[in-house]
């Protein structure tokens, strides 16, 4: 994914909860991804909303979050890539999944 808008790129070890979009926990620098197999690349716009979020095993990008959010910051649509499928999930204006 290429966002349009400006990003900043962030590592984590792993992400907690179940609801979208996924929230990324314990960074890392880059330094840090020496010594990990496994970590998350984020990338977050300029009011630290998550847009692209990829599981990195061994150096490939196992698995994608795409994120979209309606002008209030309630999550839009989230496309889920995982093993070559790729699934869309849309929300309403409150962030409920419809």
């Amino acid at each position: 994914m290429q966002p349009e808008q400006p990003t900043e790129c962030r590592y984590f070890v792993s992400y907690t909860g179940i609801k979208l979009p996924l929230k990324l926990v314990n960074e890392i620098s880059e330094v840090g991804l020496l010594n990990r197999n496994t970590y998350y690349r984020g990338y977050f716009d300029n009011q630290d909303r998550l847009l692209l979020c990829q599981k990195i095993v061994y150096g490939e990008v196992e698995s994608e979050h795409q994120y979209e959010y309606y002008a209030n910051g309630a999550l839009k649509d989230a496309k889920i890539t995982e093993d070559d499928e790729v699934r869309k999930v849309n929300f309403n204006e409150l962030g409920e999944m419809v």
